[in-house]
């Protein structure tokens, strides 16, 4: 399979149609296998995906760590072809809490010289603070990670999860390749005011959950027991008649999927794909097989009347349940 590739904005790197979300990889939803994290990371970047994204608050460093050693232990030509997503910014305590976000430029410096040294590169190719910090002006931020373009530490600026003015003021400072979105079937409120500013600006869009964390997969069950430690226990979409109604959406997605011989999966990441060549979908694949599945939405064609169907079956805010909690909710700038 040849992947295809598009392009982060005006003033980013080209990168493969479909980057690599390895957040998963590090026990964020249930215990992973490293050696099998890490297997995947080379068969994604042998299959042609160049894009593999992360952030220095994933299990406190571990994923970036595993990213560092996956890069370190591949082949010389595919560890060239890699590019570096990361996000920066979280607080987090020793038991795993959030406390928070911290975007001065102080911080983004210091954040930046420990992603650096844990993922073993001598730049990141995008830098991004993972939620907008509401004490300090997205200017001071924005205008830190440009410094560090500047001395060579980063190639590209991006953010996630910010509003639409918030990606004006940003684009005002300085040269924005990319924002990080949550945009599935299920979500998408970045239709309304984002999408539409991200093209006035030439910027691109890296999606992730693009399967809703499992959701719309098409493997999620209702019987489906979640360990304490995994973030869909106390996620609105996975409890109770949310949950329910949610899977009766699955089913009608399956139904269209069965009748174009793809998965699920592959049918829910085609739309994403089908959305523009401005969006560039993140899959969260921990294993060789899953990884395998979401290689073949590539070869996934919806038409017109694909679409429509697809729309039928599962139009815009049909889901039930916020995307976070509560609490996380509260921290997003980005309107959706």
């Amino acid at each position: 399979m040849t992947i295809p590739t598009r392009t982060l904005g005006t003033t980013g790197p080209q990168v493969s149609a479909l980057g690599l979300g390895c957040m998963a990889m590090s026990s964020a939803y249930a215990e992973a296998d490293r050696t099998e994290a890490v297997a995947t990371i080379h068969a994604a970047l042998e299959a042609g995906v160049t894009l593999l994204d992360t952030g220095d608050f994933y299990a406190m460093g571990h994923n970036e760590m595993l990213v560092g050693e996956a890069l370190r232990t591949a082949p010389a030509a595919r560890r060239e072809q890699a590019l570096t997503s990361v996000k920066f910014g979280a607080l987090r305590g020793p038991d795993g809490g959030w406390s928070g976000y911290d975007g001065r430029p102080a911080a983004v410096k210091n954040f930046a010289a420990y992603s650096l040294q844990r993922l073993g590169v001598d730049h990141i190719d995008v830098y991004r603070i993972a939620r907008v910090d509401p004490d300090v002006p997205i200017e001071e931020t924005v205008g830190a990670i440009a410094e560090l373009v500047e001395q060579g530490y980063v190639r590209h600026i991006g953010l996630s999860e910010a509003g639409a003015d918030t990606i004006r003021r940003a684009a005002a400072t300085a040269p924005i390749a990319d924002v990080q979105l949550e945009y599935a079937l299920i979500t998408r409120g970045i239709e309304d005011r984002i999408l539409p500013t991200t093209r006035e600006l030439g910027i691109s869009v890296t999606a992730y959950g693009v399967l809703s964390r499992g959701l719309i997969s098409g493997h999620f069950t209702a019987d489906r027991q979640l360990g304490a430690s995994d973030y869909r226990s106390y996620t609105p979409r996975f409890q109770g008649d949310n949950l329910q109604h949610n899977l009766g959406l699955v089913e009608q997605l399956r139904k269209l999927a069965e009748q174009k011989g793809v998965s699920v999966a592959q049918l829910a990441t085609a739309w994403v794909l089908s959305r523009g060549e401005d969006i560039v979908p993140l899959v969260g694949a921990r294993t060789r097989e899953r990884l395998t599945e979401s290689l073949g939405a590539l070869d996934v064609v919806l038409d017109a009347a694909d679409l429509a169907a697809i729309e039928a079956a599962v139009p815009a805010d049909s889901a039930l349940g916020e995307r976070y909690p509560a609490e996380a909710m509260a921290h997003l700038d980005s309107e959706h």
